[in-house]
């Protein structure tokens, strides 16, 4: 009785209402997630087991970039290593840069080393590679040599060796009571012996003993500091004192030096001395300021 009284009041239009949203409301809206043929273009749900499976795939990649990242690293050492022994041995141990005697340059010998020595020595070398060759003790070895002064020993690549002497050349020569000459060079060390006396060099008759030392010093100090062309002129040296040196000249007259003090400036004294008065007989620069001729 009571909904037939609404119905007339409303003019049955509650009635049409719900009818109408029960028309227009589908009954079930499908999910966005789920894909059926009538709609392909719904989206597919991600189960657990396809993210396992491209996680697992990603982590074979990585692993697989990884190793071969590690692969080209240690490739890379292993040539480089391989690089290294192999230039180790042709500079170490291969012929290639082993010293050969055959290679040897030679200079400065002068009139009192002898050249075999020095091969000999340098020889002891052969066959030990440029980069090993310890130059240093090879210079040592032959400034041991009587007359070598000093030694210079530079590698020329790939198998050779420069050896440069510096030479120590006799100014003197000293009688001793054998009958022989002993040469000094000019600090007055022994550098050879002789049987007679060079005709270069000058005789000097002071004793190679303790008691004339200063004596012989000083005549050699003063054969030192004269020119060439007159040392070579100097034939006779006596001394009895360091202050009363006096020589002979080779076809020329007698020379009373002094001592070795202004020995320059009495070797220039004595060059004009000898143009002016080729006839004298005694020449005394031992005062070149006031020298005598008679």
């Amino acid at each position: 009785m009571l909904s037939r009284t609404l119905s007339t009041l409303t003019g049955g239009r509650l009635g049409r209402s719900g009818a109408e949203a029960s028309e227009t409301q589908p009954a079930h809206r499908p999910s966005p997630t789920s894909g059926t043929l009538a709609t392909p273009w719904a989206k597919t749900a991600a189960t657990p087991s396809t993210v396992s499976t491209r996680m697992q795939d990603r982590l074979k990649e990585k692993r697989s970039a990884h190793r071969r990242l590690l692969s080209a690293r240690w490739g890379r050492r292993a040539l480089y290593a391989a690089g290294g022994v192999a230039a180790a041995w042709v500079l170490l141990m291969s012929p290639v840069f082993a010293f050969d005697d055959d290679n040897l340059e030679a200079s400065g010998f002068g009139t009192v080393v002898d050249p075999a020595d020095v091969e000999a020595i340098v020889a002891e070398s052969a066959g030990t590679s440029l980069v090993l060759l310890n130059t240093a003790h090879v210079s040592d070895r032959l400034e041991e040599l009587v007359g070598v002064k000093e030694a210079r020993v530079e590698r020329v690549w790939p198998a050779g060796l420069r050896v440069t002497i510096d030479s120590a050349e006799p100014v003197a020569a000293i009688p001793v009571a054998d009958g022989t000459f002993v040469l000094l060079d000019e600090s007055g060390t022994q550098v050879a012996e002789a049987e007679a006396a060079p005709e270069d060099l000058p005789v000097v008759n002071v004793p190679v003993d303790a008691e004339n030392s200063r004596i012989l010093d000083g005549v050699i100090a003063v054969i030192d500091e004269v020119p060439v062309s007159l040392r070579d002129r100097i034939q006779d040296v006596e001394a009895q004192t360091e202050d009363s040196i006096h020589f002979v000249l080779r076809d020329g007259p007698r020379v009373e030096w002094g001592s070795a003090e202004e020995s320059a400036l009495k070797a220039q004294v004595l060059l004009v001395l000898l143009e002016e008065q080729a006839d004298a007989d005694v020449i005394d620069v031992s005062a070149p300021t006031l020298p005598t001729v008679s």
